[in-house]
């Protein structure tokens, strides 16, 4: 028997860590994204830096403290002493969605500053959550007074006007509607680090499509279908990506997939012509 001893690929690896829901490791399958721009780098380095931000934070906490002041200690220390904040200069540069490049520069997106202060937050014991809020993603903590909906972009704690206001930026119909939490929550539902990291890929997933940067746009879109193997159209997406780079056999197969799997989708026709225009048929 002839046993391998090389290291995995990294999409290996990234399949490895989302193969199931029940205890899918967050922060080190969202480390393992910086693999494809950066192949030398040492994830467990990664989690092991964190892990000592984490031991520094719980020093500085006693053991008796109330969820509360637990939470303050998370701000002061996270916004605070290491200086965590949005990258306003910068917002679109793909590293800000790659965990090491963020624990190093201390700027990142809203959702790659959440998944470090969510380990923190977890770290002390406080029941922290993600929320895929539209078009900014925010963590919540649920206290027994209630729940603290944090901006991780800005460390500002929101309160129910203030996050009735970015609602209604996404959903101005609702402006309308009594001002009460029925109209809120919706929006505030917990997301799973599925979802998490699904949001983070199609973050760099429309930067590399604006960059028309087709190369990486197929490694991302190599994670999304090992992440979400039944999201057909991150197929047609890879398909047509492969089609622009010239790997016509590749992207027939992808558009195929897509339309035998796609049903009724709105742009079946074009693309059944663009599957025949690379020399492939629907099955």
């Amino acid at each position: 028997m002839q046993f391998d001893f090389s290291a995995p690929t990294p999409l290996a690896y990234f399949a490895s860590l989302v193969q199931r829901d029940e205890g899918l490791p967050l922060l080190e399958a969202a480390a393992t994204l910086g693999q494809d721009d950066y192949p030398d780098l040492d994830v467990q380095q990664v989690m092991h830096d964190i892990d000592q931000l984490a031991d520094r934070l719980r020093r500085r906490v006693a053991a008796d403290a109330d969820p509360m002041e637990r939470l303050r200690a998370l701000g002061q220390f996270f916004f605070g002493d290491l200086g965590f904040a949005g990258n306003v200069n910068d917002y679109y540069n793909p590293d800000n969605s790659l965990i090491h490049v963020v624990l190093h520069t201390r700027r990142g997106i809203p959702i790659s500053l959440a998944v470090l202060w969510l380990e923190l937050a977890q770290g002390l014991g406080l029941r922290a959550e993600g929320v895929g809020f539209p078009g900014h993603f925010l963590v919540q903590v649920k206290l027994a007074e209630g729940r603290v909906v944090i901006d991780p972009f800005t460390g500002q704690s929101l309160d129910r006007a203030e996050l009735r206001d970015r609602v209604e930026e996404w959903r101005p119909d609702l402006a309308g509607l009594p001002r009460d939490d029925r109209a809120l929550a919706p929006y505030l539902r917990p997301v799973g680090p599925r979802l998490i990291l699904a949001r983070m890929l199609r973050n760099l997933q429309d930067i590399h499509r604006t960059q028309e940067d087709w190369r990486r746009f197929v490694r991302v879109q190599d994670r999304l279908v090992t992440l979400l193997p039944e999201a057909w159209v991150e197929y047609r997406d890879r398909g047509l990506a492969l089609a622009e780079l010239g790997e016509a056999r590749r992207a027939a197969e992808d558009l195929a997939l897509y339309l035998r799997e796609s049903g009724d989708a709105s742009d079946r026709d074009v693309m059944a012509s663009r599957l025949r225009e690379l020399g492939g048929h629907a099955r």
